[in-house]
């Protein structure tokens, strides 16, 4: 696949549709994950031309970077592919704290290295805010590791509009990953202006809502216990019903266009000029290999409109 793209001012040129790796070793997260599943699929997915994968300590915790790692390391592609990794959950004496201090970022970006297998980060996020470090001290640290070559490029993850105007009060933040989804659009007037502005890319997470836009589910899906989606409002009642009858608006447009709900919503963000790139999850290697169709969706401005106005 040829259709590559640049994250914000980075030099990390990718596949717009990357692979989110919650779901490999993400024991803490999912119940039930065969580990060999998951790294099939990440090996799958980099044979099919995916070439940015988004992981993070806290998925397992560890499994899944020492996954990841390992696949990439067994292929042997390690520089055609972008990776993406996360820190700032502290464990000190059983107790888990948000930690973005200096001192930890560095040890984190060590210790992922290591389950990484490799010797550079492409792209390193703050994963959460802490309470007490100044957001821009602690991309200064980062920045100190961009220079050094351990990373490529740095993001920060789940900040606040003021939060992030504080870390990048240097211009050092090359990448914001936030909650966005055609269900969930605060974004929009949060950040969009201001990251484009400052030439931030923006990486959505849940783009799909855990499946829900995906247009797989019924009013009687049922989730196993455990299962984050049992915690989230938009598959709840009533909510949960309205949504379903959007999705069904969708499903109307995808098939007039002769494509799959899925594909024409991954397709929606990435025609908005704040998205790069996207990094929906998956838990084996057929559902990448339908994320990847996306790329031969094209919309127009007036699909683009009416997709946005059903979820108004």
């Amino acid at each position: 696949m040829s259709h590559k793209v640049r994250i914000a001012n980075t030099d990390l040129v990718v596949n717009p549709i990357g692979l989110g790796t919650n779901a490999v070793g993400g024991h803490n997260l999912y119940p039930n994950l065969d580990e060999q599943q998951g790294m099939d699929m990440v090996r799958d997915a980099i044979n099919h031309g995916v070439d940015f994968l988004d992981t993070a300590f806290i998925y397992g915790p560890r499994y899944s970077e020492e996954l990841v790692g390992k696949v990439v390391k067994e292929i042997g592609k390690r520089h055609d592919v972008v990776i993406a990794t996360k820190a700032a959950h502290n464990f000190v004496d059983g107790e888990m704290r948000m930690d973005n201090s200096p001192a930890f970022l560095k040890q984190s970006v060590d210790e992922a290295l290591r389950r990484l297998q490799t010797d550079y980060i492409d792209l390193f996020y703050i994963h959460f805010p802490d309470e007490d470090t100044p957001k821009d001290e602690a991309v200064g640290a980062l920045k100190e590791l961009k220079d050094a070559g351990k990373i490529r490029a740095i993001g920060v993850s789940n900040f606040s509009p003021e939060q992030l105007k504080e870390a990048n009060k240097d211009g050092y933040v090359d990448v914001l990953q936030g909650l966005y989804n055609l269900m969930q659009r605060e974004a929009e007037q949060e950040f969009f202006d201001y990251t484009k502005t400052k030439q931030i890319s923006f990486v959505p997470f849940f783009p799909l809502a855990s499946g829900l836009l995906a247009g797989k589910y019924k009013e009687d899906t049922t989730f196993p216990e455990g299962d984050l989606r049992n915690n989230q409002a938009h598959f709840q009642g009533e909510a949960f019903r309205e949504n379903l009858a959007k999705v069904e608006k969708l499903r109307e447009i995808a098939s007039q266009k002769q494509v799959e709900v899925p594909h024409l919503v991954l397709a929606w963000y990435l025609a908005n000029d704040a998205i790069d790139v996207i990094i929906p999850g998956a838990k084996n290697g057929s559902q990448v290999q339908s994320n990847l169709q996306t790329l031969d969706v094209t919309i127009s401005e007036a699909e683009y409109r009416a997709i946005s106005d059903i979820f108004a």
